[in-house]
């Protein structure tokens, strides 16, 4: 695109082509709609559910009032009031990746797709919202992620809170009743439903039953290993 712009002699089949190739990690990840022109589209290779409380939640409002530091003498009180409705729970977070279509996105590059797959995972894992950050400092980290590698089609475990955790039945609060649902569910499905995964990788607590704990560290390192040994087959 920069070489046509710098020519600044191309016709519109030329610019098409040149969005169409090369696409970027951005791009390949979460594809691209144009309206005007359906030729421009590219397919995501990535899909995130939204992102539910796992019990019941009770929202709570802030009343605030805002007062202007230059306001005219004659314009007294607020210049602004009003409320900020919010809440705070446990969340079930899921997302899921196809990695030959990231594969096939990114031209066959094995190298970039398995580490657009390894910063794929840290992002979802440690990314936090940037709305209302001085407001509510929301810098929480999950309490357990559970990664798996599937050969037959992704799984969305989020049928374990169909019924909501209650506190009376949770050992120290909604997070570790949370987790023990999430582990029966994973095996409940995958011994009558699916196969099971050919690789899992677990962080945090209360996955001891997958196996060990890693830190994000390591598990993206293997994560990027693993998927790069993968595709050195395709």
């Amino acid at each position: 695109m920069a070489m046509l712009a710098i020519r600044g002699d191309y016709n519109k089949k030329e610019v098409q082509e040149a969005l169409n190739k090369g696409h970027g990690i951005d791009i390949a990840l979460f594809g691209r709609m144009v309206a005007d022109d359906p030729s421009l589209n590219a397919d995501a290779s990535a899909q995130v559910a939204h992102s539910i409380s796992t019990h019941k939640v009770d929202n709570e409002y802030d009343y605030f009032t805002a007062i202007d530091d230059r306001s005219p003498e004659d314009n007294a009180g607020a210049g602004m009031i009003g409320t900020v409705e919010f809440n705070s729970s446990t969340l079930y977070r899921y997302a899921t990746l196809a990695v030959h279509d990231l594969y096939k996105n990114l031209e066959g590059s094995g190298t970039v797709a398995a580490k657009a797959t390894s910063e794929f995972v840290r992002a979802f894992v440690l990314s936090m919202p940037t709305g209302k950050q001085n407001t509510f400092a929301n810098r929480t980290v999950p309490d357990a992620v559970f990664i798996s590698v599937r050969n037959d089609q992704p799984v969305n475990l989020v049928a374990a809170f169909e019924s909501p955790v209650h506190p009376d039945r949770a050992a120290g609060g909604y997070a570790s009743d949370s987790i023990e649902r999430l582990v029966r569910e994973e095996k409940a499905v995958c011994s009558s439903f699916v196969s099971a995964p050919s690789k899992t990788w677990q962080i945090g607590k209360g996955m001891e039953e997958f196996g060990p704990n890693a830190d994000i560290e390591m598990v993206t390192k293997e994560i990027e290993d693993f998927i790069s040994g993968e595709l050195s087959t395709w």
